[in-house]
């Protein structure tokens, strides 16, 4: 096929239009994720420059799954409406192009776009969960201090739940510690201050407490309060486990696990970082991020094809017509994904399935739309 001046003319301002909205849909995501999530993690710890913009580039993949697809659709709604109100299509199916033709350039640039996004899902984006879940750990062990936040509950350590009021460096001041096994809470610990000791090379560290109050609360069988029993302590010392974090923290998910290690498990049953075999439940969540991976790869192509015939239909200039209609169609595509990863660990619900039912959904419409499209 012979590239015209309209190809590169059409391809220019549907790539334009996308790039812009990848800049300012990704600029929006990174920031809202960044702040939130340095918040949950660390609150107002001061942080070192290379870890934020660490955490910054392995942020950025995240918004790149959602924003490559949806600034491709909105460009699409906002170039072929633009074309369409200007009558610039109509001129062009007078000189004998078929609407396959013209649209040529944007279906190569739905392709590339689509690489990328399967680049992204694929190898980039799960690299980058693992990666994220560990630096908070890493943070951690280099200064333990920083996991207590004043007015803030640390419920990331299992079997504990921490309210520190105020802290100044290594001491903590109205300190509540509850001791969690299960949902039930089975000691509460009131404490004037604690100071932190920690030792080089050792993961766990001493609570120094002073001014404590001890509550321990034993449970009938069906786990109603039997009895609650008080006990002012006054010095105490305790161990607290940050190794249960690191525990807690290596554990790996489906979707922090590479491609090839989801394949390995689905086809034999067997977790690919255990080595255990797995459940009907596990073996579905693996399946489900499979698929995911995979269908949500598509989605710039099928909102090419969804697109073009809503962007000529709509035939208006307004900006915000065409970002709606993008809004609309992308929510109900994320719609099923939602679903899909909501029921992972059900197999009778078919959540793989679910995963590739947006892409068929909206490959329907639009071939059927830009069927009709041609035949004008």
């Amino acid at each position: 096929m012979v590239v015209r001046i309209f190809d590169r003319y059409l391809g220019k301002q549907v790539l334009s239009a996308t790039l812009m909205g990848v800049l300012l849909l990704s600029g929006v995501m990174v920031l809202g994720n960044v702040y939130k999530k340095l918040d949950e993690l660390l609150g107002d710890t001061q942080l070192p420059l290379g870890f934020v913009l660490e955490f910054v580039a392995l942020i950025i993949p995240f918004s790149l799954i959602f924003t490559i697809p949806w600034a491709f659709l909105t460009g699409i709604l906002l170039v072929f409406g633009r074309l369409s109100a200007d009558n610039e299509l109509v001129s062009l199916r007078m000189t004998g192009w078929s609407m396959s033709r013209i649209c040529a350039a944007v279906f190569a640039l739905a392709i590339g776009l689509s690489s990328i996004c399967y680049w992204v899902n694929v190898s980039v984006s799960p690299m980058a969960k693992d990666r994220i879940k560990r630096m908070f750990f890493e943070v951690a062990l280099d200064n333990p201090a920083a996991l207590f936040q004043e007015g803030r509950v640390l419920d990331k350590v299992p079997g504990f739940r921490i309210h520190t009021g105020k802290r100044d460096g290594n001491v903590l001041k109205d300190l509540e510690i509850v001791e969690v096994e299960g949902r039930l809470p089975m000691r509460v610990i009131h404490a004037r201050q604690a100071t932190l000791e920690m030792q080089p090379g050792v993961l766990d560290f001493i609570m120094k407490l002073e001014g404590a109050d001890i509550e321990s609360i034993t449970y009938t069988e069906d786990k109603k309060v039997e009895k609650i029993e008080f006990v002012h302590a006054g010095k105490m010392a305790m161990l607290f486990p940050l190794s249960r974090l690191k525990e807690d923290t290596v554990k790996v998910n489906a979707s922090m696990k590479s491609t090839s290690t989801l394949w390995d498990e689905v086809g034999s049953w067997v977790d690919g970082v255990t080595g255990k075999k797995m459940d009907d439940k596990e073996h579905s969540k693996s399946l489900t991020e499979l698929s995911k991976r995979y269908s949500f790869s598509l989605a710039c192509f099928t909102f090419a094809l969804v697109g073009i015939p809503l962007g000529v239909t709509a035939q208006r200039r307004e900006t915000s017509t065409g970002f709606a209609l993008s809004l609309i169609t992308a929510t109900v595509y994320l719609v099923f994904i939602i679903l899909a990863d909501t029921l992972n660990s059900k197999p009778a619900a078919m959540p793989h399935l679910i995963m590739w039912a947006p892409n068929v959904l909206f490959l329907g419409i639009g071939g059927w739309l830009f069927y009709r499209l041609s035949r004008r």
